[in-house]
């Protein structure tokens, strides 16, 4: 089996994040020792701001036994589809990691819409290329997944 690994998990134990290293490191190392595991090249690129030489993230991922695979025409295809779809009807909603599930935030001295970052390009590129090239993908960014890759095997 192959797993893809998004980037927050890498995050989590290169930065480290203290809510999730624990557990992402676990994850990692879980799927690393039966597993094949892979990043797309936005993945590599995103982890390449972390580090000052090239060589370094090429050692860091040789550490890891991470493979990069390039996405392909066809994982491109599915993810663009993807980012159309949600463009088309993103709402103002907040959206919950773990289950997906939409909710509005309003300001309590206005009743403005409260918005946030809303989803980008990237991430649906991450989606399209573990769908193609692993079908299963370690992340904490389950919801979002779960909605618009949904043949996508999570794990977290």
């Amino acid at each position: 089996m192959t797993v893809a690994v998004d980037t927050n998990i890498l995050f989590d134990i290169l930065l480290p994040d203290p809510r999730h290293v624990k557990q992402s490191l676990s994850q990692l190392n879980l799927y690393s020792k039966k597993h094949r595991l892979v990043i797309s090249e936005i993945v590599y690129g995103e982890l390449a701001s972390q580090f000052h030489e090239q060589d370094m993230l090429l050692q860091f991922l040789s550490d890891t036994s991470i493979f990069l695979v390039s996405s392909g025409p066809d994982a491109l295809w599915t993810a663009t589809r993807a980012w159309k779809d949600y463009t088309e009807n993103r709402t103002l909603d907040f959206q919950c990691k773990a289950c997906g599930k939409l909710q509005p935030l309003e300001c309590t001295k206005c009743s403005n819409a409260i918005v946030s970052r809303q989803h980008i390009l990237p991430d649906f590129l991450i989606g399209g290329h573990a769908l193609f090239h692993a079908g299963f993908l370690l992340t904490r960014d389950r919801g979002f997944y779960k909605r618009y890759f949904p043949e996508l095997q999570l794990l977290a």
